[in-house]
């Protein structure tokens, strides 16, 4: 039997180059898991271990990996940095029980550090904050502390200062022992002494050491008292209140160093074991019955409760599916046969392994609060709950966004069309946020993904993991239409050749919801012109036509249809004659109701040196953007605004172009907006070019 409470779940997370992988690297060094650091930009670190992230030197896939420090054992989770990615990051902290927010030290709170963070608070999971590169030109680790509670309006409470910065940065003071740690330049993380303080820096470690100790003891009356009494409570007691606030989301321990020239890691790995929860001290995971609905109860981790685990990832590699599962409580081992209660069939678990990056170790068993990957199940997905097939209970499922932005692949040769169809099925099960479709017109395959960059990478995976050359067409938005005026019409659909015939009359009204309303219907039919039987096939005629809008084929947004009168044959009338009147109806109707095309609006963050700001922003305005907010920061400037997705694509090299290779960006799905009347007509007439080519 396992002490749960020396477990520790926790994922690294940040913005692009932050050093998130880096930091792992020195934590895996640290607890001996490795022997020979790995470095990013030389392709060889242990959590980025797919051909593109070696390459490219980001990382695309949240890794897994296990170590000890001091006695408690951590699964760690690398997580990606880039927004293309964020899905990995979402659903990485669902089934974590704390987290490293990994800053730069000259960067600062980043734009996809937002995002993560707010993940992070959405799944409220409990962080210690790195600051790192502080060996870096432009490092300022008071300046990012300001961010965080700027930018992310979040609490961080100081737990140690540097000593020196930028080249001189050799170490950091503790200020709960108010003692120095100095690290040599050999570059070995044991290389380190304990010592006094620089007696130049004593007022400083004073002045942050009150404010740690006074916000700590708010955690606690009695010491509160105390302390305002004058008395400084122990050392033990005041690490307790850091816990408590830090588990209750209060504030966050906020540590700093230099991963790279591995400084000041030992402090974060303490404080993850003294301030980060264990399993059993986080909210438990609600679950719900099997139409989604709460039940009120939670699956409290304890291995001698019934079985529950979600699964999180599926990965494919050179051995098979592998499906990584938190385990809530209960235990299991190889050879149960555990219930999926999305699919309601039983799957049989094959093996469970302990994973490293890549690397795998096999375990005979498994218990609540693990982190493994099982292998041997064959329709589990993303979200979906396993869990004890007498106790059947399911956990709250994740919600992944829809895709913006799709590309159209065709295999090169016949042989490469029959491993296509397999490469994708094994990628989608991989990635939620990654969709395939078919186009039936033309027989294309549609590939749907978060970004450029999200769909470049699918393409590279098809073409080196799976050995399939296939031909990419440019990238297609999302578009989607919608009417803008209420409209009351009727149709008759009648048929006779002999025998019963077809016979519906509907008459009806259709007008436009409000944004996000999806499609409506409601029947204000009344004496029994249209019998109430047939309702539901006048609803589903006119759903199953909303995929497909009047304007270019786009799917329609946002519009209600009243059934308000009608008719009907006592023999000739059937569910299928209405559903067939309502499909007529749709294309009838919907051209009267003066429809609009709509395209997706991205949230766009753009990081410009302060030269470049006019340009940057002129070519924004260019792009059809709304510049809506600028904020200085100590190496340049955000600039936020909302653009239309038509106008961002290769985005990134123009940006380059004008920044000398140094502004960065991200940008994610906002909502839909009608198209300005030029746009609307070029797209209509490229989708018209298009299907007439098929």
């Amino acid at each position: 039997m396992t002490d749960l409470s020396l477990y520790r779940n926790i994922g690294i997370f940040a913005h692009v180059d932050a050093g998130k992988t880096t930091t792992t690297e020195r934590i895996l060094k640290l607890t001996g898991k490795i022997h020979k650091i790995g470095e990013v930009h030389d392709g060889a670190t242990t959590t980025d271990f797919m051909d593109q992230e070696r390459e490219r030197g980001i990382t695309i896939q949240s890794a897994a990996t296990s170590c000890q420090w001091k006695g408690h054992r951590f699964n760690i989770i690398d997580t990606p940095g880039h927004v293309d990615f964020t899905i990995e990051v979402y659903r990485s902290l669902k089934v974590l029980d704390g987290g490293i927010g990994v800053f730069c030290g000259s960067g600062g709170v980043e734009p996809q550090s937002e995002t993560n963070w707010r993940y992070a608070n959405e799944s409220e999971v409990a962080r210690v904050i790195f600051v790192n590169k502080l060996d870096r030109i432009g490092a300022d680790f008071y300046s990012v502390v300001k961010q965080v509670k700027k930018v992310l309006a979040a609490h961080p409470l100081v737990m140690v200062l540097p000593i020196g910065i930028e080249e001189e940065f050799k170490g950091v003071v503790d200020l709960l022992t108010r003692k120095a740690w100095i690290w040599d330049n050999s570059g070995d993380p044991m290389n380190y002494e304990i010592v006094d303080p620089p007696a130049d820096m004593a007022d400083k470690i004073e002045e942050w050491r009150e404010k740690l100790i006074e916000t700590a003891v708010e955690q606690d009356d009695a010491m509160m008292e105390q302390y305002l009494d004058g008395k400084e409570p122990a050392l033990e007691d005041i690490k307790r209140c850091i816990r408590k606030g830090t588990i209750a989301l209060n504030f966050f321990p906020t540590f700093c160093g230099s991963a790279f020239k591995n400084k000041g890691v030992q402090n974060v790995l303490d404080a993850v074991v003294d301030y980060l929860p264990s399993p059993t001290e986080v909210v438990p995971q609600p679950e719900v019955d099997l139409e989604g609905n709460p039940t009120g109860q939670s699956a409290i981790v304890d291995p001698d409760r019934p079985f529950r685990a979600l699964a999180f990832k599926i990965m494919d590699d050179r051995f098979g599916a592998l499906t990584f599962t938190r385990i809530y409580s209960g235990r299991i081992k190889k050879g149960d046969t555990v219930l999926n209660t999305f699919t309601g069939k039983t799957e049989r678990i094959g093996r469970i392994v302990e994973m490293h990056a890549d690397e795998r170790i096999e375990l005979d068993g498994a218990q609540a609060g693990d982190i493994v990957a099982l292998i041997g199940m064959k329709n589990v997905q993303t979200g979906h709950t396993l869990c004890d097939p007498n106790k059947p209970a399911t956990l709250e499922p994740m919600v992944f966004p829809d895709p913006v932005i799709s590309i159209a692949v065709a295999p090169k040769d016949k042989a490469a069309a029959e491993k296509l169809g397999i490469a994708i099925g094994k990628m989608v099960q991989e990635d939620p946020s990654f969709r395939v479709e078919t186009d039936e017109d033309s027989g294309e395959t549609i590939l749907k993904g978060m970004g450029e960059l999200h769909l470049d990478i699918k393409v590279d995976i098809l073409k080196r993991t799976h050995g399939v050359e296939v031909i990419v067409g440019k990238p297609q938005v999302a578009y989607r239409e919608t009417i803008t005026k209420r409209v009351e019409d009727s149709y008759t659909h009648k048929k006779q050749s002999g025998g019963s015939g077809q016979y519906a009359k509907i008459d009806y009204s259709i007008e436009p919801g409000e944004p996000g309303s999806g499609f409506q219907f409601v029947s204000a039919v009344t004496g029994g012109n249209v019998p109430r039987e047939f309702w539901p096939a006048v609803e589903k005629g006119f759903r199953l036509s909303q995929d497909r809008g009047v304007l270019a084929g786009f799917p329609c947004l946002d519009f209600k249809v009243t059934l308000t009168d009608g008719s009907y044959h006592a023999v000739d009338s059937s569910a299928i004659a209405y559903e067939i009147a309502a499909k007529a109806a749709y294309r009838q109707t919907m051209p009267k109701a003066a429809p609009q095309l709509m395209e997706p609006i991205m949230k766009v963050d753009v990081f410009t040196p302060e030269a470049h700001v006019g340009d940057v922003i002129g070519d924004l305005n260019r792009r059809r953007g709304m510049i809506s907010g600028q904020e200085p920061g100590p190496t340049g400037v955000r600039i936020k605004a909302e653009c239309p997705l038509s106008e961002m694509f290769g985005y990134i090299g123009d940006l380059r172009t004008m920044t000398s290779g140094r502004g960065q960006f991200s940008m994610e799905f906002k909502h839909y907006m009608p198209c300005p009347k030029n746009v609307s007509e070029d797209v209509i007439k490229e989708t018209k070019e298009r299907e007439a080519k098929k």
